[in-house]
């Protein structure tokens, strides 16, 4: 609508990878997009759920919750079918509450090697979930955020026995995806997003936020 203000919304994470890859999905929407840099006061949202939207529906409504703006936040995880589905949602710490990516890459590779005969297949998983207000004059009136929408996508591949690839964060230097010989690090950023787990989640939001805002 012509001269409307465009919509605030907080990405939610202070993961400069996971913001890169929100910023290039929501791209072009009339959205003004708010960092949690901007908010000293937030307190860090601990996950306490145990399973990817618990996790990203609580980050988002708590976010919007301190910020009065609305929030987008995601929680993600690798599975490993020899591994019993783990790390999963507990894929950030896996390796140590303060471990590296590197860290995290040499314990996964290290417990995989640890199996006689590993199934190295495994999957992303990506939940995003965005919170807040139907209207501006609920969030005026101070109403409780609530959830408005939840998304959720898969990306199946395996891995590789060795990290490859200088780009992506993470797990992306050792996961291959279905159909391509080269890991989520060593995949040019425009054939990432379009198979990952967090594009394609992303592109459903994108989706909601559209018609969202249309309609509103």
């Amino acid at each position: 609508m012509p001269g409307r203000r465009p919509l605030e919304l907080i990405i939610a994470t202070y993961n400069q990878g996971k913001i890169r890859e929100v910023q290039e999905a929501l791209e072009g929407l009339p959205l003004q997009l708010r960092y949690l840099s901007e908010f000293p006061h937030v307190s860090a949202v601990s996950e306490l759920g145990q399973t990817y939207e618990e996790n990203a529906v609580l980050k988002a409504i708590g976010y919007a919750k301190q910020t009065g703006v609305c929030a987008l936040a995601d929680d993600s995880g690798l599975e490993v079918n020899a591994l019993d589905g783990r790390p999963g949602v507990f894929s950030a710490r896996f390796g140590g509450e303060h471990a590296s990516d590197g860290d995290r890459i040499k314990a996964l590779l290290s417990q995989l090697a640890e199996q006689a005969h590993s199934d190295r297949a495994a999957r992303f998983v990506c939940c995003m979930a965005l919170a807040g207000w139907q209207s501006t004059e609920a969030a005026n009136q101070q109403d409780e955020p609530h959830l408005l929408t939840a998304t959720e996508a898969r990306c199946e591949g395996a891995i590789a026995y060795a990290p490859r690839g200088e780009n992506g964060f993470g797990f992306d230097p050792v996961f291959l995806p279905t159909g391509y010989q080269k890991t989520f690090a060593q995949l040019p950023n425009e054939i990432k997003a379009s198979i990952s787990h967090r594009a394609q989640a992303l592109a459903k939001i994108r989706t909601f936020i559209n018609s969202w805002i249309i309609t509103a």
